[in-house]
């Protein structure tokens, strides 16, 4: 080829290709790309549709059953779903039905509602989740669970701020709160999920959490309130509680069925309350010698009477039970002052032919008398009885708790006898539980126990007497606020001693 030929190819070339760009320019500027949509199930890519719409019409239309369990009007995609508006302007588009198939065969619809989210008091524990669809459903269990334990005019004068001022005794709620987080939020949730849409099993969960089936016990003859509460391992207190009986004392019908369900509540509900209450002071026993008369003589000639003496206190509760620790806020008033019992003992030995004595007249060495003496100050107030607790406190309690003296405040021992223990631990079991604790050896076999001490001042072996400082009140151990554990113990605790009630001391 000449020249003047590669000259002309290469410019019908040129031309050529000039001629497709123009034709490929104008094609792009006057077809506009489509818009359509990009939908995703958990990040993955499910397919391509023309119109959002009509898939959320369709998934809406096809769960009757959702629709008509929860009386909804509107069910939306899963969790996880995703959709995404894209330019396109060749990709194959997928049937809303084909995409609604692919859905509903791997996840769970949702409707609309809210989440209730309580934070778990454990560290690193689950925190627990409730569904409700209408947030006045929790809002009206909560208000319902409240007033479980401090009643319904108690909490409605607290909420209006409208509680009556204190005339000579009487309480008034400070504050409230729940100790765990709560936190609401509108969210969509899964059908298959409980959803709570009635606010009374909401508040029965919220108060028995997932065991709560009514267990019921049918009333005997000879029952009371209280011998009910010690069969089914309660507290006489819980059973009002939750029966919603007025006074300890009320009457029972044969063949009455009560409940005795053990509530295990999910949330705590703490309160803290102003008292001025008049506490009764226990007298204590006191014996004298008389030389004048023989041993074996005794004569009561003072007889013990019950002082009053009224206390102002700070006290949380933590689901109605009362805690360990009573903070003073006023000086105690002796309303009526307590008396003790005087009995006068003769001491005067007998003499008989020989120097010897008869064994029917042989003194007793054994350390310890029937004088009992009150383990802590005056101005006390007990915080915890002896018996069978739930809630924040459950299980039995081995003795009474004692508080309102204060921090440091001395302990006494109660009666004469030998120190077995004085130490972190020991006879009452691991620190964590009693903490700084003293166990004594009496008369008779009895044993007195006094728990999470701050301070000990005597030693194992030692010999202590009634009303001996033994050590000082605190809060070690498994302890929730500065008090005493005092127990009683026929035989040696732990070691096949038998427990007892401490008031039986003092009867």
């Amino acid at each position: 080829m000449n020249k003047k030929g590669i000259i002309l190819t290469i410019l019908v070339t040129l031309l050529i290709t000039i001629l497709m760009t123009i034709s490929f320019i104008t094609k792009v500027t006057f077809e506009s790309p489509t818009s359509i949509y990009q939908v995703y199930l958990d990040g993955e890519k499910i397919g391509l549709i023309e119109s959002k719409e009509e898939l959320y019409e369709l998934i809406n239309k096809e769960q009757t059953e959702i629709k008509a369990e929860y009386n909804v009007e509107q069910v939306y995609p899963p969790k996880g779903f995703q959709i995404v508006k894209e330019n396109t302007y060749n990709e194959k588009l997928s049937s809303v039905s084909d995409i609604y198939d692919a859905i509903k065969d791997e996840k769970q619809f949702t409707i609309q509602g809210y989440v209730i989210t309580i934070k778990n008091l454990v560290e690193g524990g689950e925190p627990t989740y409730i569904y409700v669809l209408d947030k006045e459903v929790f809002d009206k269990a909560i208000k319902s669970y409240i007033e479980t334990f401090i009643g319904e005019e108690r909490y409605e004068q607290y909420r209006t701020n409208t509680q009556p001022p204190i005339v000579g005794t009487g309480y008034i709620i400070e504050r409230m709160e729940f100790k765990e987080g709560i936190t609401v939020k509108e969210t969509y949730i899964n059908a298959n999920e409980k959803i709570y849409t009635d606010a009374d099993e909401l508040s029965k969960f919220l108060l028995y959490g997932e065991n709560n089936v009514k267990k019921e016990y049918t009333v005997v003859p000879g029952d009371t309130l209280e011998v009910i509460a010690e069969k089914n391992q309660m507290n006489t207190q819980e059973l009002m509680l939750i029966n919603e009986y007025k006074s300890e004392d009320m009457l029972l019908a044969i063949g009455q069925k009560v409940n005795v369900a053990q509530i295990n509540p999910i949330i705590s509900l703490v309160y803290e309350e102003y008292v001025v209450q008049d506490v009764q002071v226990q007298y204590e026993k006191e014996e004298k010698k008389d030389s004048s008369q023989y041993v074996g003589y005794s004569k009561v000639t003072q007889k013990g009477v019950n002082g009053i003496t009224r206390m102002t206190n700070r006290i949380q509760f933590v689901n109605g039970s009362q805690s360990e620790n009573a903070v003073r806020a006023g000086d105690p008033v002796v309303i009526k002052a307590v008396q003790n019992e005087i009995t006068v003992k003769g001491s005067k030995k007998r003499s008989y032919g020989g120097g010897k004595t008869p064994k029917d007249y042989v003194i007793e060495k054994d350390i310890g008398g029937s004088a009992w003496a009150w383990p802590t100050n005056s101005g006390y107030i007990i915080t915890s009885g002896f018996g069978w607790r739930t809630g924040a406190y459950s299980g039995f309690h081995e003795g009474i708790d004692i508080s309102g003296t204060g921090y440091g405040s001395p302990i006494y021992a109660s009666n004469d006898g030998i120190v077995v223990n004085a130490q972190c631990g020991g006879l009452m079991g691991g620190c964590g539980v009693a903490g700084k604790n003293v166990v004594i050896q009496h008369a008779n076999g009895y044993y007195t126990a006094y728990a999470h001490l701050s301070k000990i001042y005597v030693q194992k072996g030692q010999v202590v007497k009634r009303k001996q400082v033994i050590g000082a009140m605190g809060r070690t151990g498994a302890a929730t606020g500065t008090h005493l554990h005092f127990a009683v113990y026929n035989g040696k605790p732990y070691n096949g001693g038998k427990v007892f009630s401490p008031w039986k001391l003092w009867k």
